[in-house]
């Protein structure tokens, strides 16, 4: 079913987790109006106020009492006709409303139908919608934040703001294409390198915030790898403050890779502690060393692992040779507690070092800070807003177009051409160019009522 089909329907479902007090189901439509009047057995019901009633089933027995609220269009969240019945938040009084609603000819919604209703009627962008389902799925107080931040219109405003300065670039470019015999040195007299050149400018600050976003929405991956016994489940428990990992003195404790989610300041961490790094002695500790190496080389960051004043081994070392330059890597020198050492943070030419320990805790919060850091976190993140890897790509395949460009300043016919491709990579952004499967795919993630 098309999207453009499913957009005349009625559309209900819950917009609330049962078992609470209140239950919220949710109506979006035509001239709903009827609907609500049948349901509640009111006849003068006045919009966007709520009416204390009861909700009647089709032998007109009261099925539920609360309260009915009517939006009107265009003023309502999706921009249709809304309706909402708030009754108690019972599993079985809900679904006996919805089912209600369904009688009266309405259909379930499709996950993610009302935000993306509220996207095809102009009351968000994408990039706001997207933010309803960020808004619901954050894992920490930052992303919460950044998610409302978002959905207020934050990130849109800025990508707006670069389409409005794109959209002048095309039109000096296409006037000059259009009425050649007018001024051959106009769009030099325009300066049009320097203003693409500014434009680009500015969407790489843009999406060196927006990276800053997308780390906080999906979480910082780090993976802890080093020789056996240096310390890496005893610092996984230490910073997860669980005894997640077995810690022994046994060499090989750990065969297989220790997932462990935590929050650093309300900043998800996804912590990964992997198998010591050494000649195996049987097949399992051998596929369990591999497993580590394989997702390291995919990590935010690598913890390198040691004891305090003592060398990496061979095994570590090669590790560091074949991981991507591009993986930040923090060398940690544990079990200062046996040397006698301070806890010391350095960075030497972007090398940092951490001295710490994992037994006693000494030296730890150096280490989240360290890790916050990489995130982009800080005390004011005012400016910062949620993205997703999409727009991510959007905005660096803009910024390739936008090198394009400045190619071929002096063939107005090219240059045109890449200034129109940069205009629709920033316009995925907001859904200007986005086709019916991207929307899809987008609002398919939601949850069901929202």
């Amino acid at each position: 079913m098309s999207i453009q089909t499913q957009h005349t329907d009625t559309i209900a479902a819950i917009a609330t987790a049962t078992g609470g007090g209140v239950g919220i189901v949710r109506v979006s439509g035509k001239n709903l109006l009827p609907l609500a009047q049948e349901i509640s057995h009111k006849q003068n019901i006045s919009p966007r106020k709520a009416e204390f009633c009861s909700f009647f089933d089709e032998q007109n027995e009261v099925l539920d009492q609360g309260l009915l609220l009517f939006f009107p269009a265009p003023h309502s969240f999706t921009g249709e006709d809304v309706i909402e019945l708030h009754g108690h938040g019972g599993s079985v009084v809900l679904n006996l409303l919805l089912q209600r609603v369904l009688q009266l000819g309405a259909r379930m919604a499709e996950a993610g139908e009302f935000s993306r209703r509220a996207f095809l009627n102009g009351k968000m962008d994408l990039a706001q919608a997207e933010s309803v389902a960020d808004l619901i799925a954050a894992s920490g107080e930052k992303a919460a934040r950044m998610a409302a931040r978002s959905l207020s219109g934050v990130f849109s405003h800025k990508i707006n703001n670069l389409l409005r300065k794109l959209i002048d670039l095309r039109m000096l470019v296409e006037a000059v294409m259009d009425f050649p015999e007018e001024d051959e040195d106009f769009l030099q007299n325009a300066n049009i390198s320097k203003q693409i050149k500014d434009l680009k400018a500015e969407i790489e600050a843009i999406f060196a915030t927006a990276r800053q976003g997308a780390v906080l929405r999906e979480g910082l991956h780090i993976v802890l790898v080093g020789a056996p016994n240096v310390g890496k489940s005893s610092l996984l428990n230490a910073l997860s403050g669980e005894d997640t990992a077995i810690v022994t003195d046994i060499a090989g404790t750990t065969r297989d890779m220790v997932r462990e989610q935590i929050l650093i300041d309300g900043v998800p961490v996804f912590i990964t502690d992997t198998a010591g790094l050494r000649q195996p002695t049987d097949i399992v500790e051998q596929k369990g060393i591999e497993r580590g190496l394989s997702t390291a080389k995919n990590a935010d960051a690598v913890l390198i692992l040691s004891e305090s004043k003592q060398a990496l081994s061979d095994e570590t070392a090669q590790l560091l040779a074949d991981i991507p330059q591009e993986i930040q890597r923090i060398f940690v020198e544990n079990k200062i507690d046996k040397t006698g050492e301070e806890p010391k943070l350095l960075n030497n030419n972007n090398e940092i070092k951490i001295k710490l320990s994992a037994k006693t805790g000494a030296g730890l919060n150096l280490l989240k800070q360290v890790l916050l850091e990489i995130v982009g976190s800080t005390p004011n993140d005012e400016g910062l807003f949620l993205a997703r890897t999409r727009h991510l790509e959007a905005l660096q395949q803009a910024m390739n177009e936008l090198d394009n460009a400045l190619i071929y300043t002096q063939q107005n016919d090219l240059l045109a051409e890449h200034l129109r491709h940069t205009q629709n990579e920033l316009g995925k952004i907001t859904g200007e160019f986005s086709p019916d499967d991207l929307l899809g795919e987008i609002f398919s993630r939601f949850c069901i009522g929202k």
